[in-house]
């Protein structure tokens, strides 16, 4: 973990864009009281294929208009052009926005063809080419590995390609098993990969959710946790407390072991990450 530690902690929150007004409001609602925790930026999600490229648009613009908080678009680049991208960072950078988090992303249900790039690494050479240092790249890494991945070497030497191509830093999926991570950061280090390494944090609040989610990422969640939550049935209120318990209790031993900030999964709810940063102290 030695070459996280030289890095200045970075804490940030993901959004996804609104569906509709009543998910505006909402959104509009987590942001404001999220923004009082002086994140250093809020991402917001990319739908597959670009599905959601207007909304996503919309949303960042309004987060760094209204919030005083730097916004961040992730941007997927699988099933586009490359003008497509093109467009989309010149638009960004009227805009004035600094900051993107590229993935190589899904390609929407029917959607045969991967479009003009592959792999996540081709967008971020892509977008140093179009844009030089304009953007802070952020990349995405799989303590886990990503499920799609024939093996773990083949994974972390695809995210080395995301590295070298360059990225600035990187964020996590989310996990539960911090050994996950310290491993992942210790083999970056044998491959002299340098660069942060957020942790992605997923609250626990929604346990048929999230095993639904976690099934189709790769992110395991360890037999003990899932047993516990499987216990509590329908009451989410203790599916709360003893998520709330646990996801602090990680985040206190990977921000002890000296990993350089905590990226929250929000799910567009303020309550679950707030109670998380105050149990940490975050916020004295």
């Amino acid at each position: 973990m030695d070459s996280q530690k030289k890095y200045e902690p970075v804490y940030s929150f993901e959004f996804f864009p609104p569906k509709n007004e009543e998910g505006a409001v909402k959104l509009r609602n987590t942001r404001d009281v999220l923004a009082k925790l002086k994140p250093r930026f809020f991402s917001v999600t990319f739908g597959a294929g670009g599905s959601t490229r207007e909304r996503t648009f919309e949303t960042v613009c309004e987060i760094q208009r209204e919030s005083g908080i730097q916004a961040s678009p992730h941007l997927s680049c699988v099933g586009s052009t490359r003008e497509s991208i093109r467009d989309i960072l010149n638009a960004y950078r009227q805009e004035n926005i600094r900051h993107i988090v590229a993935l190589r992303g899904d390609l929407p249900s029917g959607m045969g063809r991967p479009g003009e790039f592959r792999y996540a690494n081709e967008l971020v050479e892509f977008i140093r080419a179009e844009t030089g240092e304009h953007f802070h790249i952020e990349v995405a890494a799989y303590p886990e590995f990503h499920p799609q991945a024939p093996n773990a070497e083949t994974d972390i030497i695809n995210f080395k390609r995301k590295v070298e191509a360059g990225a600035n830093s990187a964020i996590t999926q989310y996990f539960y098993n911090p050994y996950a991570y310290f491993h992942f950061v210790e083999r970056c280090e044998q491959l002299g990969v340098d660069l942060p390494i957020v942790p992605g944090i997923m609250p626990i609040t929604n346990y048929t959710q999230l095993a639904r989610f976690s099934d189709m990422c790769g992110a395991e969640i360890p037999r003990w946790i899932r047993k516990r939550l499987e216990a509590y049935g329908d009451d989410r209120d203790s599916i709360r407390a003893f998520g709330e318990q646990v996801v602090t209790e990680m985040c206190q031993a990977l921000l002890d072991a000296g990993a350089p900030g905590l990226h929250f999964y929000t799910m567009n709810q303020a309550g679950p990450s707030t109670a998380i940063w105050r149990n940490l102290g975050l916020d004295n």
